[in-house]
């Protein structure tokens, strides 16, 4: 079966996690913040024409420094702003799930599996990845819709992906091909 066949059925959704804009605008690699958005915009985009659900995952912090969760600073990036309607999770530690009722959303979607993608690859991309490993969902990691805080960070977080089973795969692969 192809990526693109595997990815877009039903019961996969989209899971976006930490593309707020003050976490797309620090420096991170190998690719840039801006770079991962736009990858995950076109993710996004074609799972919501598929009809596939998405949820966007945010960190914000436990003692409210930020503002909260709905504050400016914690805000999507433009690319990926939430609409009325939108799944959005809230964390306050690094895995999407710890805390979460991220769990009980993806049962109530019908996920089957998943594919992640956001910042960063080693913290919660990576916490998330191995949950959802743990949970039994096939999960998929879009490498050219992910960064770390550092190449080899990066790199390293791969290869433990690759350890646990999770499809490395590219936004390219995913999406079915352009008219």
């Amino acid at each position: 079966m192809s990526h693109t066949a595997a990815a877009l059925t039903p019961g996969t959704v989209l899971v976006l996690v930490d593309l707020q804009q003050w976490i797309v605008s620090r420096p991170v690699a190998p690719l840039t913040g801006p770079a991962v958005v736009r990858s995950a915009a076109r993710l996004k985009t074609a799972f919501e024409a598929a009809g596939l659900p998405v949820v966007l995952v945010r960190h914000a912090r436990v003692d409210g420094s930020d503002g909260g969760p709905d504050s400016p600073f914690n805000r999507f990036a433009p690319e990926l702003a939430a609409r009325p309607g939108d799944e959005v999770v809230t964390k306050y530690g690094i895995d999407a799930f710890a805390g979460t009722d991220l769990a009980d959303r993806l049962d109530r979607l019908g996920a089957t599996a998943l594919v992640i993608a956001g910042i960063a690859t080693e913290y919660g991309v990576g916490e998330t990845v191995r949950t959802a490993v743990t949970l039994g969902y096939p999960t998929t990691v879009v490498e050219d819709a992910v960064a770390a805080l550092s190449t080899p960070s990066h790199t390293a977080a791969l290869d433990t992906f690759r350890g646990l089973g999770v499809t490395l795969t590219h936004t390219d692969a995913l999406l079915p091909p352009s008219p």
